[in-house]
C-alpha cells in the first residue's frame, strides 16, 4: 500500500510539472489586491429599481450616448451602431463598424467618437461614415479600445484595456493578472496619441472631472477607479480616486454637476480574489476546460454614484434577475440609461431628486 501511495505521489508531481511546465493560455504574475470595503457607506442601503424600464434592442447594449438629435445610440455585438427611440424603443441603423463598439460619445463637431474593442479608436460621421482616429502607437497594434470621454479642448482620453487578449478573451486577462492597461490621449487636431498611464489592470472606463481638471479610468479585477491630473498644481500626478470597491467597476460617465455614476457588472469573487498572490495556481485554472468550472456571482444590476471626493453617496442594485451585467450608466434628462454585455436591452432608470 505504500508503494502504491508513494508511486501515486510521484505521478501527481510528474503530472503538475509536465502542466506548469506547459505553455498554457496565460502567464501569470502575483498581485495583490485591495481588501473589499464591502456594503458600508452609500451601498449599505441600495435604492430600489422597480420603476426602471425595459427598452428591449435585440441584441447586448454596452454604452448609450446622447445625440445632437436628441436620440439615444448604441452599439451592438454584432458591431452595428443603431439609433433608438427611448419612449417608443423604435430603432434606425446608424453604422455598422464591423467589429465591437464599445464606448461612444458625441464631440462638439457632431461625429460619434467610438471605443471599438476590434478596430480601434473611431469617428463616424453625421451620415454614418467611419475613420480610425488610432488603432496603434509607437507601431504597436492597441488592444482592446476599450471606453472615452472628451475634453473641452478636443482631446479624446479613451482606454486600451489590455495588451495581452481580445474581447472574447478578457477574462483570461483577469486570470493573468498582468497590469498591461493603457490611458491615452489623442489630438484630433494635430492626430497625435501619447499615453498617459500605463501599467493599468484592464483599464476599463474612463470619465473626465470637473473643468477637466483630471481624468479617471477604472481598474476592473482591482475594483478601483485611479485619477490622473491633467490642470493645476498636481498636473502629471496619478493618484488613488477609490479602492476596495465591492463590485468590478466597469464604465464611468460625469454627470456634469457633482457625481460620477459607475456600473457594476459584477460582485467582486472571493476566491479569485484569494488567487491572486499564486500564479501557478491561476495558471492551472485557466487550463480548465470551459464549463467544467464556474466561478462566476449570481446576476444582478448594480450601479453606484460616487461624489468628487471619492465617496460613495448612492447605489442602485437589483438582484431579482430582471436586468443584469450592467457595464455603463448615463444620466441624460434625469434618467439613468444603463448598458450591458448579458442583456439585449438598456434600461432606463428615473433617477431619485
Amino acid at each position: 500500500m505504500k508503494r502504491l501511495l508513494a508511486g501515486a505521489s510521484i505521478g501527481l508531481v510528474v503530472l503538475l510539472a509536465v502542466l506548469l511546465s506547459w505553455p498554457g493560455p496565460i502567464d501569470p504574475v502575483a498581485w495583490e489586491p485591495e481588501p473589499d470595503r464591502g456594503l458600508v457607506g452609500g451601498f449599505a442601503e441600495p435604492l430600489e429599481m422597480e420603476q426602471a424600464r425595459r427598452i428591449e434592442l435585440g441584441q447586448a447594449p454596452e454604452d448609450v450616448a446622447l445625440g445632437p438629435d436628441g436620440a439615444l445610440y448604441t452599439g451592438l455585438l454584432d458591431g452595428r451602431i443603431i439609433r433608438f427611440n427611448p419612449v417608443s424603443g423604435q430603432q434606425t441603423l446608424f453604422a455598422d463598424t464591423g467589429g465591437r463598439p464599445l464606448g461612444m460619445q458625441f464631440d462638439a463637431g457632431g461625429r460619434l467618437i467610438v471605443a471599438d474593442a476590434a478596430r480601434g479608436l473611431l469617428a463616424v460621421s453625421t451620415e454614418g461614415s467611419i475613420a480610425v482616429l488610432v488603432d496603434s502607437h509607437n507601431g504597436q497594434r492597441l488592444g482592446l479600445i476599450d471606453d472615452l470621454d472628451i475634453a473641452d479642448d478636443g482631446t479624446i482620453w479613451f482606454s486600451s484595456a489590455t495588451q495581452r487578449f481580445p474581447l472574447g478573451n478578457y477574462l483570461l486577462d483577469f486570470l493573468e493578472g498582468r497590469a498591461t492597461g493603457l490611458l491615452l490621449a489623442h489630438d484630433p487636431a494635430t492626430g497625435q496619441t501619447r499615453v498617459a498611464l500605463d501599467g493599468l489592470r484592464f483599464a476599463n472606463g474612463v470619465a473626465l472631472g470637473p473643468e477637466d481638471a483630471y481624468v479617471l479610468v477604472t481598474e476592473t479585477p482591482a475594483a478601483r477607479i485611479t485619477r490622473l491630473w491633467i490642470e493645476g498644481p498636481r498636473a502629471g500626478e496619478r493618484d488613488t480616486f477609490i479602492t476596495g470597491l465591492p463590485g468590478l467597476p466597469d464604465n464611468l460617465s460625469f454627470d456634469g454637476r457633482d457625481r460620477f455614476w459607475v456600473a457594476l457588472p459584477a460582485t467582486r469573487v472571493a476566491a479569485i480574489d484569494r488567487l491572486a498572490p499564486y500564479p501557478l495556481l491561476r495558471k492551472l485554472l485557466a487550463m480548465v476546460p470551459k464549463g467544467w468550472l464556474s466561478l462566476a456571482p449570481p446576476p444582478l444590476a448594480w450601479v453606484a454614484a460616487i461624489d468628487l471626493e471619492g465617496r460613495v453617496v448612492a447605489s442602485y442594485r437589483d438582484a431579482s434577475g430582471r436586468f443584469s451585467t450592467v457595464t455603463s450608466a448615463n444620466d441624460h434628462g434625469g434618467t439613468l440609461y444603463l448598458g450591458s454585455i448579458g442583456e439585449a436591452a438598456v434600461l432606463a432608470l428615473p433617477l431619485r431628486p
